[in-house]
């Protein structure tokens, strides 16, 4: 398995435009966990989130159910010589299982790291309570249609956002309605009423919330005045299927254009193309480390990418090919989500799904100065 580009680079930029790629960390695979039984397209992981605490993880999909895992399990020694192989039934803590498939997770803020929300295929967002394994809250205001989407207010952990194909995203506080979660705040990003595939709070605690349409465009709104975006980044050709705040000034948005791209906020400004991954039709996955200023994104030729922020052709590469005990069961498949360790460190952890349930957890460590 070849984990670099075969010339360790990228070609040089152009002159004058941007100077070559170069890659400052050491990645490696560490810990691979499938299951022994025959994977097929129900196992898709679609959505894979760190708690706030970045000790637990929880998985969604197709398969209608949560995995919560804990990363001392899937980690068990960040700098160990040897890929550790796992089956889910003994690295998982626990199932929680869903009515519907899933396409989204995210913890609640303020909650300890025991409530976690959900939106599904069938239009319903709910939240769980882990230590009960229950379910104490269900919404279902978008018509039946799937819900892609779910983020939690970072100013307010009490307001929610749900974006849905029924071409709305709405905000919404369980308080309200004696638990019912009355909307608060409805807009319709589009006439035509495009899917909104994506939705994101600004986490830096700006008033901001983002959202992706299939309209092939991303948009920022004011929650305070909702009725109107503030901001408007218009540059992909195809569905925008994720947005993410990088920082306070910056957003990165994915499309099935095979592109990222990265937004100065203040003025719509396109700062940057990223380019290198596949993806054309799927959903494959975006999580930024902050910290470091990395993306991670899967793609449809089953490989992880990895890019730095400064520039456009990825740094890193790495085949999602299974080994080991997990050959047999490998599909052929794609990535289908990512999502980064938000630690302050020089040493970053990102954890791969796969379209045949398969998780990699992959051990960075930066490299020495010379």
């Amino acid at each position: 398995m070849n984990n670099y580009f075969s010339s360790g680079f990228p070609p040089p930029a152009v002159p004058g435009l941007e100077e070559p790629a170069r890659c400052d960390w050491d990645f490696s695979l560490s810990t691979v966990v499938s299951s022994t039984a025959n994977a097929t397209v129900s196992d898709t992981l679609g959505v894979i989130e760190f708690d706030p605490s970045n000790t637990i993880l929880a998985t969604g999909g197709i398969a209608r159910k949560i995995g919560i895992y804990t990363l001392k399990s899937l980690l068990p020694q960040e700098e160990r010589q040897s890929i550790a192989f796992l089956d889910h039934v003994n690295a998982c803590n626990y199932y929680i299982f869903t009515p519907a498939k899933l396409s989204s997770l995210r913890w609640k803020p303020g909650s300890s790291g025991r409530v976690l929300g959900s939106g599904d295929y069938d239009g319903v967002v709910t939240e769980y309570d882990l230590e009960r394994k229950v379910s104490i809250f269900e919404r279902d205001e978008h018509s039946g249609r799937r819900v892609w989407s779910v983020d939690y207010s970072h100013s307010d952990p009490f307001l929610g956002a749900s974006g849905s194909d029924d071409g709305t995203m709405q905000i919404w506080d369980p308080r309200c309605s004696e638990g019912g979660g009355r909307c608060v705040a409805k807009v319709q990003p589009t006439a035509t009423r495009s899917s909104v595939c994506c939705v994101e709070f600004d986490p830096f605690g700006d008033t901001l919330v983002a959202v992706g349409c299939a309209d092939k465009k991303a948009y920022a709104y004011d929650v305070r005045r909702i009725t109107e975006p503030v901001y408007t980044f218009d540059g992909h050709t195809k569905t925008v299927t994720y947005v993410r705040f990088l920082d306070a000034g910056t957003i990165v948005t994915a499309s099935i254009d095979g592109c990222l791209k990265l937004w100065n906020v203040d003025d719509s400004r396109l700062i940057r193309t990223y380019k290198g991954h596949v993806n054309s039709r799927s959903f494959v996955g975006l999580s930024v480390w902050r910290h470091g200023g990395l993306l991670g994104c899967g793609s449809e030729d089953n490989q992880v990418f990895v890019y730095d922020k400064r520039w456009g052709e990825p740094i890193w590469v790495h085949g999602f090919e299974a080994m080991g005990r997990a050959r047999d069961r490998f599909d052929h498949g794609f990535v289908s989500s990512v999502c980064w360790k938000q630690v302050n460190e020089d040493q970053s952890t990102l954890v791969a799904g796969g379209s045949n349930g398969v998780l990699q957890v992959f051990f960075g460590k930066r490299r020495s100065e010379t």
